[in-house]
């Protein structure tokens, strides 16, 4: 079976986490955006999928919370999981 190696969905706000401080809280960034976009998502760096986010690894070590458009079984279909 061909996976695809980018998924295309529709985003909006988003929490980038850039790690940890000297006390081992978690340093986020929230960004709230006027209009959702589309985006190509390369797959191999979803990390996990919520009814919410799509949590994605990301540059210098980051991390980045999606909140995507559609439900959770349409994202599990995009990605070809429980077929």
């Amino acid at each position: 079976m061909n996976e695809p190696k980018f998924i295309e969905i529709i985003v909006q706000n988003h929490l980038v986490s850039h790690g940890f401080d000297e006390n081992n809280e978690e340093v986020v960034e929230e960004v709230v955006v006027e209009n959702p976009r589309k985006k190509l998502l390369r797959v191999d760096r979803i990390l996990s999928v919520s009814e919410k986010y799509i949590l994605t690894s990301y540059g210098y070590d980051r991390l980045v919370y999606w909140e995507y458009e559609g439900s959770y079984e349409q994202m599990r279909q995009l990605l070809g999981v429980g077929e």
